[in-house]
């Protein structure tokens, strides 16, 4: 990908919303302050900025010169399979902000349940139990409400439950042998 950079930094263009890194502080980024991007992954953007790390949305990617990027359509799931097969697609773009690896990768994921919304049988519930690298990110909460919000754009999904759980405490192990592979962590 062509980053508009000199030397790796990029000029934020207009005002934006940012959230510090791992604090999970919503904050911003002033027009023409010197950030360079890390990555780009899942729809946001992670830059740091005078030694700090902030994520941004990727709808807000033309306030570093980038395009905003597509979001695909996704097709509507009709049985319990089908949906658990989307919801786990929408997870995998779901991205740590500090390590490029999505959360299913990492073992963030701890189960996944889908059944149906109602006793109508027309739309879907989902529950999922994750967690975090570590117990004192801040990150949390935006985590999580980004996994919701990404399973709620599954059509037929009514209602989305995330906990965030701390037992078992995750650990390398937890991490897809791919994921251990990218990241050097054996």
């Amino acid at each position: 990908m062509d980053w508009p950079t000199d030397a790796g930094l990029v000029t934020v263009r207009r005002d934006v919303a940012a959230i510090l890194v791992p604090d999970g502080i919503q904050g911003m980024l002033l027009a023409g302050t010197q950030v360079r991007v890390t990555q780009r992954l899942g729809h946001h953007i992670t830059v740091v900025s005078d030694g700090r790390m902030y994520r941004i949305d990727g709808r807000d990617a033309d306030a570093l010169g980038l395009d905003g990027g597509e979001t695909a359509e996704i097709a509507a799931p009709t049985t319990r399979e089908e949906v658990e097969a989307a919801v786990r697609a929408q997870l995998a773009t779901c991205y740590d902000p500090e390590i490029p690896i999505n959360i299913l990768e990492l073992g963030l994921i701890y189960r996944i349940e889908v059944q149906p919304a109602d006793d109508t049988g027309i739309g879907w519930r989902v529950d999922i139990d994750m967690t975090l690298t570590a117990p004192g990110c801040g990150m949390g909460g935006v985590l999580t409400q980004e996994v919701r919000d990404k399973v709620l754009r599954i059509p037929g999904v009514e209602l989305v439950n995330v906990e965030l759980v701390w037992d078992p405490q995750w650990s390398v192990e937890r991490m897809s042998e791919a994921a251990r592979l990218q990241s050097g962590l054996w």
